[in-house]
């Protein structure tokens, strides 16, 4: 029995595989804690320069288009939906890895979650911020947007319930609501060893603040995991519906490409698929310079593949079923739209590039040693995202610029404003993830030591047993 556990070296309860087994509970906060109390190195300020930077071009954007009106866009007839709604729905996409790690895994008792749920429940955070501007400025007016909310007007005027983009309102507004408190909740331990840790009276008093006066009792960890439990629950059914609410902007309505019924299950594996990206690309240079290696170890990247290998033939199978309904329905709208606006049209090579992106490069993941090599799956992860990005843009822009009347077709081309708005929310990004890194540890302390001694246990148990 010995020798067979020694063969399993991706046994779930194998401590080597998820934490390194030499580290002690002080050398966990020493590991964990090391990279808030060091001053930043030179990498960490010059991609927080370059993320301010592109924020800057979000300022300059944003207030163009505030001062002359969302004319300065690309945005035309047929196409008065384009680079807003977009990156409105490729943010959100990317949200949705944050909570499926934090909740569903945390449900299901997966330990390889441990180490990387607070990196995707930030970035769920961050994204969906980003996500929230577009339709914001979309509406035109955005000074206007609380008319969306059902508050007590005087005028008698209600939001449209019936409108999918009201549904999008509550949708995306309880999502960050939740995932907030979930991320919060979760960071209460890890601020309260930041405050017995500072080194000044100033750090002690933020960081004490937030702690919120958790000393570590029973009774505080009886509540706390009753909490996070409750808002797991809660976060699990926001993963599916947030982006199937997404996906009622297109399937409720007649335009071909879009008025399909696979678009809600569709588009919550495209969400998880790039989500789960996203957190390979972020996470695979953030493990080797803040030290993290022996908590985010190669298991962890190898079973986030395997997610992304799952939900990428999830997506493939979402694009053959819509081409063979074109077909098989023998729909010419339909038929036009999929097999020659999209192949061979004037966006034919945004479609073959989504094509290669996110049907191809995935099936890369059914090897081991693309799965375990740290270049290879960085790049893919690259590759996934971009292959995301131009699925939105073949949806939203292809069905829109050639419906049914030939004579009403149009092109659309994004304008500097466009592009301006899309980088400088990359930059909004990562300037508030580098925050982060900075200023908050970026693997739970205190589930990496319950999981570390849990995983002890069951190997000295384990070990007895085979003799």
């Amino acid at each position: 029995m010995a020798e067979t556990a020694a063969h399993h070296p991706l046994d779930p309860l194998e401590p080597r595989d998820l934490v390194a087994p030499h580290h002690d509970d002080k050398s966990l906060n020493e590991t964990l804690l090391d990279h808030v109390w060091r001053k930043p190195g030179k990498g960490w300020f010059m991609l927080f320069g370059l993320s301010l930077s592109a924020l800057g071009l979000l300022v300059i954007g944003v207030t163009y288009t505030l001062a002359r009106g969302i004319g300065v866009w690309g945005n035309n007839q047929p196409v008065g939906w384009a680079f807003d709604i977009i990156n409105f729905v490729w943010w959100v996409g990317i949200g949705h890895a944050g909570t499926l790690i934090s909740a569903i895994l945390l449900l299901f008792q997966q330990k390889w979650r441990t180490s990387i749920n607070r990196f995707a429940e930030a970035m769920t955070l961050f994204a969906v911020m980003c996500a929230g501007l577009f339709p914001l400025l979309h509406t035109g007016r955005p000074w206007f947007a609380f008319w969306l909310f059902p508050y007590p007007s005087t005028l008698g005027a209600w939001p449209q319930f019936r409108s999918p983009l009201v549904w999008d309102v509550f949708a995306i507004s309880t999502y960050l609501t939740v995932s907030a408190l979930f991320w919060f909740v979760g960071l209460i331990p890890d601020l309260a060893a930041l405050r017995d840790s500072s080194k000044t009276k100033l750090q002690r008093t933020i960081y004490g603040l937030f702690a919120l006066g958790w000393r570590g009792s029973g009774r505080h960890w009886h509540n706390y995991k009753i909490a996070y439990l409750l808002l797991a629950g809660l976060s699990t059914p926001l993963v599916v519906s947030v982006h199937t609410i997404v996906s009622f902007d297109f399937a409720v309505s007649l335009l071909p490409g879009w008025h399909a019924t696979i678009f809600p299950p569709y588009f919550v594996a495209g969400a998880v698929f790039s989500g789960f990206a996203m957190v390979i690309t972020l996470i695979v240079p953030a493990r080797k310079y803040l030290g993290l290696r022996d908590v985010i170890t190669d298991r962890h990247l190898e079973n986030m593949n395997k997610v992304i290998l799952a939900t990428g033939l999830l997506v493939s199978y979402g694009y053959l079923m819509e081409h063979f309904i074109a077909w098989y329905s023998q729909n010419q709208y339909e038929f036009w739209t999929f097999y020659v606006n999209r192949a061979t049209g004037p966006y034919a090579g945004v479609y073959w590039l989504m094509i290669a992106c996110n049907v191809i490069t995935p099936n890369i993941f059914w090897f081991r040693k693309c799965r375990t090599s740290i270049p290879i799956m960085w790049v893919a992860s690259i590759a996934v995202n971009i292959g995301m990005w131009c699925e939105r843009f073949i949806i939203i822009v292809t069905s829109l610029s050639q419906d049914f009347l030939p004579s009403s077709w149009g092109i659309y081309t994004p304008t500097w404003v466009d592009w301006s708005i899309y980088v400088g929310t990359l930059g909004l990004f990562g300037t508030l993830f580098l925050l982060f890194l900075k200023f908050v540890p970026a693997v739970a302390i205190s589930e990496v030591k319950e999981l570390q001694l849990e995983l002890k246990h069951a190997a000295h148990h384990n070990s007895h047993g085979a003799h």
